[in-house]
């Protein structure tokens, strides 16, 4: 996630920030743009601004619920940004513990599809498409069973991950070195992007298959095979996770992923002027229109190699970091050269250079 500033006052904003702490400036986000403006009262009786089209935008109707930021376009449905247009399934009203979670899914599907706008990634929403486009189902395990996963493009969401010890709980049970909400949503959009990306197009099918596997296998029997097994270190020469080695269509997933992990991470190093031996990623084309704390264009790479090398370099100086604190590594993966292939294909899939 690359830095902001206030359009107001050019102080460090974040993402997530409504208002400026510095000046008090009320803040929105208006997606087309990736920028924010500093939001003045409008003919419709609310805060807003008026964005480069001439159109007013207003804040959006989840800014209580969620803390959402971003700004809705003129004739939303129900006063949503595009963002929150795409959950088409909440927590009722007097559902306060459901409420909360959903706030918590909700900040980081918006960090999500900031990242998907930023690699030019198709987010067609289920209101146009609706036998293939993309939506979210927020559902609440508490009372009946939920499972994350996805259908054609509906991606279920068990918001029980967004409590930490239930989260924590499931990882370790499972064996898993990382779970987090916003991998979760990487994950199962990921699986859509298959669709997108490569089941449309044979020559990209093809491709897949030598790498990822022959995707055809039967998905519920590899699923009860993975779980029903003894988990072993077999996966480690080939997949990103012991998940990824349960189906093809869960590697990818899982690469998928693990590929905005990357990019996501690094972009935010590079933008808060973090650098460590290694690679370096090129300069920004385009110079800051505010010198220091200004937005900064995402950091662009030679090629793949390059990006690997530069977060191999971060990587290794970030689990410095937290040995020095006594704590886990933060990125407990190892990247071996089957899973680089996979990786440049992501990369390859997405148009970024590879």
């Amino acid at each position: 996630m690359r830095s902001f500033a206030c359009p107001h006052c050019t102080a460090l904003i974040f993402f997530q920030n409504s208002v400026c702490l510095n000046c008090s400036s009320p803040l929105g986000f208006i997606r087309e743009q990736a920028a924010f403006v500093r939001l003045e009262p409008t003919s419709y009786g609310s805060l807003g601004a008026v964005d480069p089209d001439g159109h007013t935008r207003v804040v959006c109707a989840n800014l209580g619920l969620t803390g959402c930021n971003w700004l809705a376009e003129p004739g939303a449905v129900d006063g949503f940004c595009s963002c929150c247009a795409l959950t088409q399934t909440r927590p009722a009203d007097d559902d306060t513990e459901g409420l909360a979670a959903y706030a918590r899914t909700e900040k980081a599907k918006r960090r999500l599809v900031f990242q998907l706008d930023t690699l030019g990634l198709p987010t067609t929403p289920r209101s146009v498409d609706p036998d293939g486009g993309l939506a979210f189902d927020m559902l609440s395990s508490e009372n009946a069973p939920v499972v994350t996963g996805h259908d054609s493009g509906l991606i279920t969401i068990d918001l029980a991950e967004g409590d930490d010890p239930h989260r924590e709980a499931l990882r370790t049970s499972l064996g898993e070195p990382y779970r987090t909400l916003l991998g979760h949503l990487r994950h199962e959009t990921g699986h859509w992007y298959f669709d997108v990306l490569v089941a449309s197009d044979d020559a990209r099918l093809s491709a897949f298959r030598e790498l990822f596997g022959d995707e055809r296998a039967d998905y519920a029997q590899a699923l009860q095979q993975h779980y029903g097994s003894e988990r072993t270190d077999q996966w480690r020469p080939y997949h990103v996770s012991d998940y990824a080695a349960s189906h093809p269509w869960e590697d990818w997933a899982e690469t998928f992923a693990h590929y905005l992990h990357m990019t996501d991470t690094l972009e935010t190093a590079y933008s808060y002027g973090v650098s460590v031996s290694g690679p370096r990623a090129l300069e920004p084309t385009s110079p800051s229109t505010v010198p220091s704390l200004t937005s900064s264009p995402q950091p662009r790479y030679v090629d793949f190699d390059t990006l690997v090398n530069s977060w191999l370099s971060l990587t290794a100086a970030l689990n410095a970091v937290n040995r020095s604190m006594g704590k886990d590594d933060l990125y407990p993966f190892v990247l071996v050269p089957t899973v680089i292939a996979k990786l440049r294909f992501v990369a390859r899939m997405i148009g970024a250079p590879s």
